[in-house]
């Protein structure tokens, strides 16, 4: 039985709760503050962000010390209040922000942000800070991988993808679907034909292995391994208009530091290009040379040439008991990878000699995942000081060469004094994605930024989420952000039905 004064802390309590939910749900711009020139601290950093149009709300936690939070938006001259550290917009809220900015088909227009905080009752406007959106879209997916920063296990991962106008998020495939206690799988390795959800693969590594296909309704798991190639198709480009495929092949390993804060360095101790055809499931190999190191193939937009990064290593120590993938180990930083092309002749499916892009090794660094743009006048690269697995590599920027002029710069706007790694262009050449680790060091997160079309950057935003702190709670990195014009719909079970049907072995030319 409750006693009086324990009814009447109950009174309190419930009318203290009471009063906070009335402020949060009908908050009120203080009577009286001071000014800041302090800069609101909140999470994610969507401060003098431009956005696509079409993206979902922008939602953020305000970092702060205080006791009591008040949040102002205003976008043409329409106000909207927020009461908590949470600031989380409803879609409704977001669609009528953007559409009161709507005044200008070339320019971006801007929404206020203001920040209000109180200390012992005492209120401050932090300096006020402004979001931009863009009158260009953004493609309306992504996929990626979600995989957990563990170098023994990888058995629970996916590949997902999210609609960038919602915060909706479903699975394309799945690991555990064809795992079991004995026989797991690595799948990994997902792009398309021109952004197109319908033309789509996907490598399943151990048990089941092969490459899953699918190509307008048709799918196939293919053996692309052959005696002419130092492994099956690895990291894949599509040609932009036609049924093939070009692929690296990699013997690929691992070496971890005992002593270094970077603790794993993945390399290719031998890798080759080669050219599959999915129609009439035949490999091409290009010239091997086992002292030269090709990976990571890109078309130009118009198909005449695959770019790609190669180094050139021969094994230092001559003593025949040492091994190359031992001396590689020994000599990691001496691995240099620089930007190659070849030309393409499509009546005969042959290529010519390789052309330099970029020297990187020259300037004793490492360049690699060439992107180039859908104009085809800009190449993104990452570079770093060696290697070619990047993701691992704290000191790996991102890069862009104006193919026009030939200058080189280092993209100062978009990089972080942490990993930035994988990137991919927008369908229009408006927006980038790229994975960075700026956030925690140990997680890589999407990163979007807007592109002018004459060589600069707005500065990069975090993927939005429905909860502003889901990235902090998320142990899973996100890996190889690819855009999508709209949602693969095939079923996961299908895939996994795929998976374990038979596979076409492919055959060499």
């Amino acid at each position: 039985m409750m006693t009086p004064k324990f009814r009447s802390l109950c009174r309190d309590s419930i009318a203290t709760i009471a009063l906070l939910l009335a402020a949060c749900s009908n908050p009120k711009v203080p009577a009286t503050y001071t000014e800041s020139e302090q800069q609101p601290d909140i999470f994610p950093e969507y401060q003098e962000v431009t956005v696509p149009t079409n993206i979902a709300p922008l939602t953020f936690t305000v970092q702060n010390e205080g006791t009591d939070f008040v949040t102002r938006i205003t976008a043409g001259g329409q106000e909207w209040l927020y009461g908590d550290k949470d600031v989380c917009p409803s879609p409704k809220e977001w669609e009528q922000m953007k559409r009161n900015l709507v005044t200008s088909k070339t320019h971006p227009t801007s929404m206020q942000v203001e920040v209000f905080v109180a200390k012992d009752d005492k209120w401050q406007r932090l300096k006020p800070f402004h979001i931009y959106v863009s009158p260009d879209s953004i493609d309306p997916y992504i996929s990626y991988r979600l995989i957990a920063p563990s170098y023994v296990t990888y058995e629970d991962l996916t590949i997902n993808q999210r609609c960038l106008e919602t915060y909706d998020e479903s699975l394309i495939y799945g690991n555990m679907s064809n795992s079991n206690e004995i026989d797991g799988q690595c799948i990994n390795c997902h792009a398309y034909q021109q952004y197109n959800p319908e033309r789509l693969q996907f490598h399943v590594r151990q048990a089941h292995g092969g490459t899953i296909i699918a190509y307008d309704g048709k799918l196939e798991r293919i053996d692309m391994k052959t005696g002419k190639t130092v492994s099956a198709g690895v990291y894949p480009a599509w040609h932009p208009t036609e049924k093939l495929i070009a692929y690296s092949t990699n013997h690929t390993g691992q070496s971890f530091h005992t002593n270094d804060n970077q603790k794993v360095e993945v390399q290719d101790t031998y890798s080759d290009l080669m050219l599959y055809d999915v129609e009439h499931h035949e490999v091409l190999p290009l010239e091997c040379d086992t002292n030269q190191l090709d990976c990571f193939p890109f078309w130009s937009p118009d198909g005449k040439y695959l770019y790609y990064c190669s180094a050139h290593y021969i094994k230092q120590d001559t003593a025949e008991t040492i091994s190359k993938e031992f001396d590689m180990i020994q000599h990691y930083k001496d691995v240099k990878y620089s930007l190659y092309r070849r030309p393409f002749t499509l009546e005969s499916k042959t290529f010519g000699e390789r052309e330099m892009v970029f020297d990187a090794a020259a300037d004793s660094m490492s360049a690699t995942l060439p992107r180039i743009s859908p104009d085809g006048r800009w190449l993104l690269f990452t570079m770093g000081n060696h290697g070619v697995f990047h993701i691992w590599h704290a000191d790996a920027d991102l890069y862009l060469i104006d193919l026009q002029s030939g200058e080189v710069r280092r993209l100062d706007e978009l990089n972080s004094d942490n990993v930035e790694s994988y990137h991919s262009w927008s369908s229009n050449g408006r927006w980038v994605i790229f994975s960075s680790r700026r956030t925690d060091g140990n997680f890589t997160r999407p990163y979007i930024a807007h592109f002018d079309g004459q060589g600069h950057f707005t500065k990069p935003f975090e993927l939005p989420q429905r909860n502003p702190l889901y990235h902090h709670e998320l142990l899973r990195s996100y890996n190889i952000p690819e855009f999508m014009t709209g949602p693969v719909r095939i079923r996961p079970q299908e895939f996994a039905a795929q998976v374990r049907r038979d596979s076409i072995r492919a055959t060499a030319k």
